[in-house]
Parts: C-alpha cells; sequence; structure tokens
C-alpha cells in the first residue's frame, strides 16, 4: 500500500493528484507544516512536520513523502516520477529520450519557475509571516517572463510537453506554474501556457485533488 504524507495545501498535492491518475489505492496521512500552527509541540497539536513522528519518515522535517511499501521517498516530484515510471501506462516515459524530458522538465520547473512563482503567492496572496511586499511580487513576476516565454515556446503547435500525450511531466509542471496564477498578466502574455494549463486543471483527476483540498483549512 501507497502512504501519502502531507495535507492537500502543500506539495503533496502533485503525488495525490497522479494517483488519482493512476487509479492508484493509497492511505492519506494529513501531515501539515508547522508554521500554519500556533504550537506545533502542543499537547494534542495535529501530525506536522515537527512531530516526532513524521520526522522518523522524513529528517527534513518537509512534505510530502511517501512510504511504498517500505521505499520511503521525499521530495515531490521525484516521487511523481518513480510512480510513473513504476506503474507505466501513458503517464510515463515510453524511450529513454522521454525518460529524458520527463525529468528535464521537472527540474525546469523547480529551478526556473518554482523560486519566484512561489514569491507570488506569498507576496499577492499571503504567507506564513501575513507580511506582503509589492515589490517581492513584482520581481518575480518580472523573473518569470523569460521561463514563460520559453515554456510558450515549447507548447507552439502541441497540447502537451512530451509526446504529444498527457504525462508526468505536465503534472509536475501545472503544478508548479500553479503558484504564478496570481499573476493573471504572465498568462495574458503567454495565451498556449494559459489554454494548456487550464486543459491540466480540467481533468478529473485534479478536480478531484482540488475538491478535496478545498475542504481543508487555508
Amino acid at each position: 500500500m501507497l502512504t501519502i504524507y502531507g495535507v492537500h495545501r502543500s506539495r503533496a498535492s502533485r503525488n495525490i493528484w497522479l494517483a488519482h491518475e493512476l487509479g492508484l489505492p493509497f492511505k492519506h496521512v494529513p501531515v501539515t507544516q508547522h508554521y500554519r500552527l500556533a504550537d506545533a509541540a502542543a499537547p494534542g497539536a495535529p501530525i506536522n512536520t515537527r512531530s516526532p513522528e513524521f520526522l522518523k519518515v522524513n529528517p527534513n522535517g518537509h512534505i510530502p513523502s511517501i512510504d511504498d511499501d517500505g521505499l520511503v521517498l521525499h521530495e515531490s516530484l521525484a516521487i511523481n516520477l518513480y510512480l510513473a515510471k513504476k506503474h507505466g501506462g501513458g503517464l510515463a516515459a515510453r524511450s529513454a529520450a522521454e525518460d529524458g524530458q520527463m525529468a528535464m522538465w521537472s527540474l525546469w520547473a523547480a529551478t526556473e519557475v518554482e523560486p519566484h512563482a512561489i514569491n507570488i503567492i506569498y507576496h499577492r496572496v499571503g504567507n506564513p509571516t501575513g507580511l506582503k511586499d509589492p515589490k517581492v511580487a513584482d520581481a518575480a513576476v518580472a523573473a518569470l517572463r523569460g521561463p514563460f516565454a520559453v515554456l510558450e515556446r515549447a507548447l507552439a503547435g502541441k497540447s502537451h510537453l512530451v509526446g504529444d500525450r498527457f504525462t508526468v511531466a505536465d503534472i509536475n509542471v501545472a503544478e508548479v506554474v500553479r503558484y504564478a496564477q496570481a499573476a493573471p498578466e504572465l498568462f495574458a502574455d503567454a495565451p498556449k501556457v494559459k489554454t494548456w494549463l487550464a486543459a491540466c486543471q480540467a481533468r478529473p483527476a485534479f478536480r478531484k485533488m482540488w475538491e478535496a483540498r478545498e475542504k481543508e483549512p487555508a
């Protein structure tokens, strides 16, 4: 049995979405971020990223993690690449070339997009400190114009990133790009990215994950 550790309002959303796409049964342990709690160490506090029982799973103290029949993995994008490869089907690579492209796009999303997209969420939507700095958000938007242009060109004449079909690469990149949705000006200048992301988020497996996410405390 696959166990996924992490609330839906975290990067665990990526793994839960993929599990739904694959039709994988899984146990969900809703570990929350310690900084969302007034006192993560208080008696009766929900299991969180500083809870001793979770630190035995992931000593880094981050979510998500998985336990797949004894194999423990961390890092959401790597987890998705592993699960897709293990279970095969259309989401997985069909060649070494596709495998390389899927890894490339996942690492691209993590390095070129996520650091800036996180600042858009933090400083336009909200963050644990409650402080928003419009200048930080504007700088993040400016920094993302280049990566968005790269993604726009990559989607020219096609609907998906790898193999002309929906794959784990689309999930990994879409879940990172989602963080930038509080900056509609980026999508106005990248209509193919906007259309692609909307199609990804219209999938039943994404909607199932999102509906569960919406039921969690903000």
